[in-house]
């Protein structure tokens, strides 16, 4: 007995994913199924939505010079993390279903990295917005006074943590040299790490929705005792979406980490997997969500969108005209 288990954590990289999804058995698919192919056609249609759609917030936020100002630098942050996720998907659905089996263990470790640090980015970057929106509110202002230097170094950091994230289960927390430890959910990854990861960010999750809600209380007090009700309101308004943007991203994202936890907890008793493919679901529409607060909450945000979209139908437009000019000036041919 207690040889086998020495051999059960002896380190052997010579594994290949398929053995790991054996071993706890996940099932992998051998063959493409009509399901396969609906799924990944609708998952890259949200993908293709959620790019362009957190792509037109990143334009507005830089084109709008209202909205030159850190809270909205970090919200177009945000925007980036959910650009960040829709490529992390498009590349999760262009190596799933039987594909999976073709996949080596560094390109399977750079398929749950992606997802790792864009949920790492957009926490990370939810907290850096409640910290930056205390600060501000404390003094009933509407935007900090923090320089654009060190929001940029803020952004900076936020991504550089959520690289390192992503970047443990592949280098020194994986079920590699631990073979009983393994997840059923993510195979290679170590259920000490899901447990780990699953607390930490629903730990966040908490401290931030508290936060929030302390902000949220504090303004609606000291409102009712100052003279300048446009400027109340505003910061209302801006905090009704920001907690709004929090709301959605912890009710779409808490199924996923407590099933990632009871993973770790419970490995195979757990029945993870049946769950599994719902939250991804549930994840994905997550970074849909805030384009759609934002054109909804916010009117200049709006108003932006609808100058983006309309400079882009003018230009279509517009090289349509050039082109029928060019067709009608060619000499007909002999």
């Amino acid at each position: 007995m207690a040889m086998e288990s020495s051999l059960w954590n002896t380190c052997d990289y010579s594994h290949n994913v398929t053995f790991f999804y054996n071993l706890v058995g996940k099932k992998v698919s051998v063959v493409w199924t009509a399901r396969d192919f609906l799924v990944i056609g609708l998952g890259l249609t949200v993908c293709l939505i959620v790019v362009l759609a957190n792509l037109m917030v990143m334009v507005a936020i830089f084109m709008n010079h209202r909205f030159h100002y850190p809270i909205y630098y970090l919200l177009g942050n945000m925007a980036a993390a959910d650009l960040f996720a829709g490529i992390a998907y498009t590349n999760l659905m262009l190596n799933t279903g039987p594909w999976t089996s073709m996949l080596t263990k560094e390109q399977w470790y750079i398929r749950g990295a992606l997802i790792d640090i864009t949920l790492t980015a957009s926490v990370a970057n939810l907290l850096a917005v409640a910290v930056e929106r205390h600060q501000t509110i404390i003094t009933m202002q509407l935007h900090s006074n923090m320089t654009k230097r060190r929001v940029v170094l803020l952004i900076v950091c936020i991504w550089a943590v959520a690289i390192i994230m992503g970047l443990v289960p592949s280098t020194i927390w994986n079920c590699e040299c631990d073979l009983g430890d393994c997840s059923t959910i993510a195979p290679l990854y170590s259920r000490r790490f899901l447990i780990f990861w699953a607390v930490l960010n629903l730990l966040t999750f908490f401290i931030m929705v508290a936060m929030y809600t302390r902000i949220f209380i504090y303004v609606r007090y000291h409102s009712q005792y100052t003279s300048e009700m446009w400027h109340n309101q505003t910061v209302v308004n801006l905090m009704k979406t920001i907690s709004m943007v929090l709301g959605a991203f912890v009710i779409c994202w808490t199924p996923g980490l407590m099933t990632l936890l009871l993973d770790g907890l419970l490995g195979k008793a757990s029945h993870a997997n049946v769950f599994e493919k719902f939250c991804l679901v549930i994840a994905e529409c997550n970074s849909l969500v805030n384009p759609i607060i934002y054109s909804l909450r916010d009117k200049e945000m709006r108003r932006t969108f609808k100058w983006i979209l309309c400079c882009l139908c003018q230009r279509s437009a517009d090289q349509q005209r050039e082109l029928s000019h060019v067709e009608i000036a060619l000499p007909p041919e002999v």
